[in-house]
């Protein structure tokens, strides 16, 4: 069995986690059912001086995830979705990667009624899509994912694609250096 990415792994900048988490398994086990897609799509977000992060005015009751251990899920909702985020940054810092889309690789039926769709390239293919597909809510918020014993965690998968990069999306105020990254020509990216 692969193992699962450490907290090592997290103990990171933000930047350098999202590039390295495209490909990688995301694993999700709920009651009898595990599902499993491939990260294809994340966004790196920091602290203060990011003016898009959920950080930026400071620490705040709804964000203080991100100020948690690395390696610990980061919940919050936006238009009625959960946006699913893995906290990522060096000590006494903040910082957080968003999935903004995988790629479904098994349960895809199920996944399809969790989201009352047919289109497979419909299913997972945003933030808000990904989540009720995956069943992930703000129950998980804080759930440290380098435990074995998590409902959900991370493993190495697949490392042979292109990564593009560009300005994050729905972001007013951006960073000059792009903090989106994609894999290439995979039809289940977002845009």
């Amino acid at each position: 069995m692969t193992p699962i990415l450490s907290r090592k792994f997290f103990q990171r900048d933000p930047k350098n986690v999202a590039l390295e988490l495209l490909g990688t398994k995301l694993v999700r086990k709920f009651d009898l059912q595990k599902f499993e897609g491939m990260i294809v799509e994340t966004e790196a977000y920091y602290g203060d001086k990011d003016p898009a992060s959920r950080a930026y005015n400071g620490l705040k009751s709804y964000n203080k995830s991100m100020w948690s251990s690395p390696g610990r899920l980061f919940i919050y909702n936006v238009h009625k979705y959960w946006m699913f985020n893995i906290v990522a940054h060096y000590p006494n810092e903040v910082g957080a990667v968003l999935i903004r889309a995988v790629e479904p690789l098994n349960e895809i039926e199920y996944m399809k009624r969790n989201r009352q769709i047919e289109d497979i390239f419909q299913l997972t293919n945003g933030p808000g899509k990904m989540t009720v597909a995956f069943k992930i809510d703000k129950t998980l918020n804080e759930m440290d994912i380098t435990s074995e014993k998590s409902q959900i965690h991370l493993v190495k998968y697949k490392k042979d694609f292109k990564i593009l990069s560009s300005k994050r999306i729905g972001v007013k105020k951006d960073l000059k250096q792009n903090m989106r990254f994609f894999i290439d020509c995979n039809k289940f990216v977002s845009k």
